[in-house]
């Protein structure tokens, strides 16, 4: 498990152009937390370190949104989802394996459709508002 601590929106952001270096085309991940906590932000971070160009925003009622940079990027926001039902109906599966990067807000509601390999990163506010975020490979 990797552990970070962000203390702001700009520090997330940096965490998230970390992680961005070490994703390979094909990674899932899944991002957990109370909301607000800063997964879009994350997500921000990880796509300013793809060289994504357009901004980056939350997908709560597209449900999915996707960028190009050095690699191909989905966002998905499952937060309105309800059953994993919907997230078949979606074809949303079919986008775990195309060969992009693969970021999924609420992804715990999907569970057990994720690949093996999934990487889950879990956001916890603290007291003093800092973050912390966890990183740990998950299988189903």
């Amino acid at each position: 498990m990797t552990v970070f601590t962000s203390t702001s929106p700009e520090a997330t952001i940096r965490i998230g152009e970390k992680i961005a270096r070490n994703l390979r085309e094909g990674t899932v991940i899944t991002l957990t937390g109370p909301l607000g906590c800063g997964k879009t932000v994350l997500v921000k971070g990880i796509g300013k370190g793809l060289n994504i160009d357009e901004e980056i925003t939350s997908p709560s009622f597209t449900i999915i949104s996707n960028y190009h940079g050095d690699k191909e990027l989905y966002h998905i926001d499952l937060y309105r989802i309800n059953h994993p039902d919907e997230f078949e109906q979606l074809g949303l599966e079919d986008i775990l394996y195309s060969g992009a990067i693969t970021v999924i807000e609420w992804g715990e509601k999907a569970a057990g459709l994720l690949p093996e390999e999934t990487i889950t990163i879990n956001f916890k506010i603290e007291r003093d508002q800092k973050r912390i975020i966890s990183i740990t490979e998950m299988s189903n």
